[in-house]
């Protein structure tokens, strides 16, 4: 290990559930294009300058198969295009009526500027979809791409045997895309239950994140878990709330473009936060001078937090320690409009701070592993444990999903050749059992669009497997009905999961 201030490691987790062809606005579709255009494209930028200088092992890159499913889908591209278009429209729009005031008439053309830019990119670099960036970015060694069950379930509250096939058809789904296995996964939620590790070796997953206070706040390395040779890595919280916390964070600055407040004539964001208890209407015009020396001023906070705190460990534990901050990729650019610059000066601004910048990888090949432990029940949710997953409030989708597992698991095996309707009866099956369906009733973030999806998903599952049962002669119909609007994953195999040879079963 070289002699340094230590080692840090930024890890961004990229998921949305399945959305397209079902539901628009203000959830579904256009949550998915929103993101896109504002985190993942300049956020892939980022990282495509940084591999064209030669930089390598610059962050660690969660993808979760559902999102890279919908960034490659046919469809998706095609409305993401049009979305554009109608970005730049409404850009233009704003450029007319905004027209005597100088602040806002700069924000209008700098917003036409950058939807021209993302159209241009979703026209040329985008044109074929994400695996081939994504590829190409692996390939360069610039990130270390993590993995992660198919439908981002919330695995401790699994039968096994959906665990392992969820996984199994995630880590599968990456390959194919990418080229390459990922050897480590983002455990959905950072959801963990003693002995899943086990499921992780089995599987060929090598390293996984949990949260801090899994490890006891003891995150200065990376340990192996239980009895295993599989590595954890824990969310240092202390570094990580700067950026984003339950009450405080860099994006709720006064000066920074504000997420909520919208000007609806014309479709954009007008406002900086300018005060945490300011009625939208009272909020001042976004200043992006003022923006620009917040975000100097935070860049500058986080790189002297992650030295002090590298400092703080080394002479805690007398050697070179480790920094792991982790955030959802989608916080950068969509949530806060000013994230992707930030995350460039911060990657930039830590070498020259005497930090080596690096992957989980990177973090392991330099030395920083300690011994093991064992995990307990845990998250990165609420309260650290899973009750957002698994409360009273969701009381009832847990029990629909138990029992769904249960019509999962007795579904009618497949024969020889592959089974279309059984592989869409599992897709909708999966597809329900997502964690954000949980998530979003627990927090009230479009509860109601959120239970309808968990609850229709399941009664399509319910649908194909009373068909399946009774050999009905129009379920091949019923099914392509339904591939039409969800088929994330052509190459999903029924019989992974409910052959009798499958050893898991």
């Amino acid at each position: 290990m070289t002699d340094s201030q230590g080692t840090f490691c930024l890890v961004l987790h990229s998921h949305l559930p399945w959305l397209p062809h079902h539901g628009n606005w203000p959830v579904g579709e256009e949550w998915l294009y929103q993101a896109w255009a504002h985190s993942y494209v300049p956020v892939i930028d980022l990282l495509r300058r940084f591999a064209d200088e030669g930089r390598r092992d610059v962050l660690t890159l969660g993808v979760t198969p559902v999102l890279a499913s919908q960034l490659d889908d046919p469809y998706a591209l095609r409305a993401f295009h049009e979305w554009l278009g109608h970005w730049t429209l409404r850009a233009q729009h704003a450029a007319t009526l905004w027209r005597g005031d100088e602040l806002l008439s700069d924000l209008a053309a700098a917003e036409h500027r950058t939807a021209h830019h993302v159209l241009a990119e979703a026209e040329t670099t985008w044109r074929h979809g994400f695996s081939p960036i994504l590829r190409s970015l692996v390939d360069s060694e610039v990130l270390e791409l993590l993995g992660g069950p198919a439908t981002h379930p919330f695995q401790p509250l699994l039968d096994p045997r959906v665990r392992g096939f969820a996984l199994r058809t995630g880590l599968a789904d990456t390959t194919l895309r990418v080229g390459h296995r990922p050897e480590g996964i983002w455990a959905p939620e950072c959801g963990y239950a003693p002995g899943m590790e086990h499921d992780y070796a089995a599987a060929g997953v090598h390293r996984f994140l949990v949260d801090g206070p899994s490890l006891r706040g003891d995150t200065a390395a990376a340990r192996t878990v239980g009895d295993s040779d599989v590595v954890c890595f824990g969310r240092d919280l202390e570094v990580t709330y700067r950026v984003w916390s339950p009450k405080a964070g860099y994006p709720g600055h006064s000066a920074y473009r504000d997420f909520h407040t919208w000007a609806h004539e014309v479709g954009l964001k007008p406002s900086r936060v300018t005060g945490k208890h300011v009625a939208p209407e009272d909020k001042a015009p976004y200043d992006p001078a003022l923006a620009a020396d917040a975000l100097r001023t935070h860049v500058k906070d986080f790189v002297e937090t992650v030295v002090r705190r590298l400092k703080s460990l080394r002479e805690q534990h007398g050697r070179p320690a480790l920094v792991v901050a982790a955030y959802d990729t989608e916080l950068f650019g969509h949530w806060w409009h000013e994230g992707p610059q930030w995350l460039e000066g911060v990657l930039r601004a830590l070498p020259e701070a005497g930090v080596r910048v690096t992957t989980l990888r990177g973090a392991l090949e330099a030395g920083h592993l300690g011994g093991p432990v064992d995990l307990p029940a845990s998250s990165w949710g609420s309260g650290k444990d899973w009750r957002v997953w698994d409360g009273e409030q969701v009381a009832d989708m847990v029990q629909a999903n138990d029992e769904l597992q249960k019509r999962l698991l007795a579904l009618p095996v497949p024969g020889a050749a592959r089974d279309t309707v059984a592989d869409q009866a599992v897709t909708e099956g999966m597809l329900a059992l997502s964690s954000d369906w949980a998530f979003m009733v627990t927090k009230n973030s479009a509860a109601d669009y959120a239970r309808r999806r968990a609850r229709d998903h399941t009664q399509r599952f319910d649908a194909l497997a009373e068909a399946l049962h009774a050999g009905a002669p129009d379920a091949r119909r019923l099914a392509e009905r339904y591939r039409a609007s969800a088929l994330p994953f052509g190459h999903l195999d029924a019989r992974d999961l409910l052959s009798p040879a499958n050893p898991r079963r």
